[in-house]
Parts: structure tokens; C-alpha cells; sequence
């Protein structure tokens, strides 16, 4: 299972994100305060989840009305009675809701089509799940934290910043939210960082992980890989008490209990 999410997760990546290039600039903010909406599409019904977003079909709806289309929700966002889904800024007139929704997969369930966030999601469920009380098998936590290195390292070399959508003509016609490096590190490192907090095979296997993924980073996202360094080394020093298990904790190693480095 393991093997086979982060599998799903690769190819997402691949598919969704662009290598990032190394003169690449962030994404400007979208600013679309100054245009009225003219159109809002809401959803009825049972909640179900936003499975992908069309991009060509919703790029197309709005060069056609002039306008701007805001998707209002995120891939893998569950959507309740009521709530919108997206919105047509400065439309010269109204877009015929039934193609609107074809811009728009829905279904009962999240899947990994558009969404790298869900592959990291289960990655983290299956090493908390295995970090309880009742199962307690910290070595299914360090292989999940295996994968979830590898999808990190992957996510560095693409550029995340690609929710602006503009035409042939430098137009922008369509905003979707993607998720930031930071929303992505804090998904994989949070939940594991405290359920594994008392686990020295956990916490040597996450020091080694981001040790590793800082240099494989850009720059400008290693600042919040060292964050979760300092959050790591911070929740050692609250779990282990006695300094020689501080130590041994503060060690890295990528079995977690296997070959620790010298000189962390």
C-alpha cells in the first residue's frame, strides 16, 4: 500500500506540476477586487468531493464571457448545500451553468487525478495509524516517511506556482488554489511529528529526512524545511528527558535504528 500511494503520488506530480525552471519567479497575486462578479456557481446536494478542475474547458467558457473564472474550492475540497464552487468576474453574460459544471470533476470520494496533497495525506495516515497505542509499529512509519521524502524531493523540482491561467494573449481567464510549499511540508511532517514524538526511531528517521531534502531544495524553500527541523529537535527535547536518549533521538538515520551518521 505504501509503495502503491506513493506510486499514485509520483505520477500526479508529473502530470500536474511543470519542472521548475532555475530563473523561474513566483506566480504574481491575483488581484480581482476590482472586477464585479457576475456569476456564481453553487452547489446542491449531498456533500461530494472536487475530484479536478478542467482547465482548457473553463479557460475556453471565460475567454468566451470576457471574463475571469475564480474556482473557489480546492482539489480534494469536500463541498456541502449551498457552498460555491466558482465564480465569472467582469462576464459580459451569463455562462450556461451546465458547461460551467463540466469544467468541474465531482464524485464521492477524493482521488489522486489532480490532488498530490491526498497521496502525502494517506502516506501520513498509514505511519500515524501505525504510530498508536494499539498498533505501535514505528518501522511502517519510517517507510511511510521513506515515500513522503521522495514526494517532497520531487515537489521541490517543480514549480508550485501554477494557479494563474492566462490565454494566448496574456489575458488571465482562470485562478484555481494550489497548495504552497509550506501547506505541502506542514501536511507531511505535522501529525507524524507529534504521534511519533516518544518514538527514537521516528524522530532519527525525520532529522535524517530533512537533513536530506534541504539541499535538494531551492532556496527560497529551505526556510521552511529548517522550521521543521527546529520543530523536530524542539518536540525531542520535550519527549526525552534523560540527555544520552536526547542524544540518541537527535541523531540522524534513514532506517531510523539502523546506521546513524556521525557528526549531526
Amino acid at each position: 500500500m505504501l509503495i502503491f500511494t506513493g506510486d499514485r503520488g509520483r505520477e500526479v506530480i508529473a502530470t500536474t506540476y511543470p519542472l521548475r525552471e532555475s530563473d523561474v519567479k513566483a506566480e504574481e497575486s491575483v488581484e480581482l477586487g476590482g472586477l464585479s462578479c457576475t456569476q456564481t456557481l453553487i452547489h446542491y446536494g449531498r456533500p461530494r468531493s472536487i475530484q479536478a478542475v478542467d482547465v482548457t474547458t473553463l479557460m475556453n467558457l471565460a475567454a468566451a464571457s470576457g471574463g475571469i473564472i475564480e474556482v473557489a474550492v480546492a482539489v480534494g475540497d469536500t463541498v456541502v448545500e449551498m457552498m460555491p464552487v466558482l465564480r465569472v468576474f467582469g462576464g459580459r453574460q451569463p455562462i450556461d451553468e451546465r458547461k460551467l459544471w463540466d469544467g468541474i470533476e465531482i464524485g464521492d470520494e477524493r482521488t489522486f487525478e489532480q490532488d498530490p496533497k491526498y497521496a502525502i495525506r494517506l502516506l501520513v495516515d498509514i505511519a500515524i495509524r501505525a504510530l498508536s497505542p494499539a498498533i505501535n509499529d514505528p518501522t511502517t512509519a519510517v517507510q511511510a516517511l521513506d515515500q513522503i521524502e521522495d514526494l517532497l524531493t520531487r515537489l521541490g523540482e517543480r514549480r508550485l506556482e501554477i494557479g494563474a491561467y492566462r490565454d494566448d494573449t496574456g489575458d488571465l481567464r482562470l485562478v484555481v488554489p494550489f497548495p504552497a510549499w509550506e501547506d505541502l511540508v506542514r501536511l507531511a511532517f505535522d501529525e507524524i511529528c507529534f504521534c511519533g514524538a516518544s518514538s527514537v526511531q521516528v524522530m532519527r528517521r525525520m532529522n535524517a529526512l530533512i537533513a536530506d531534502l534541504i539541499p535538494h531544495v531551492p532556496e527560497e524553500r529551505r526556510p521552511a524545511i529548517r522550521h521543521w527541523q527546529g520543530r523536530v529537535r524542539a518536540t525531542i527535547a520535550r519527549s526525552f528527558v534523560g540527555e544520552e536518549e536526547r542524544l540518541e533521538a537527535l541523531e540522524e538515520d534513514r532506517q531510523g535504528l539502523g546506521v546513524p551518521r556521525q557528526g549531526f
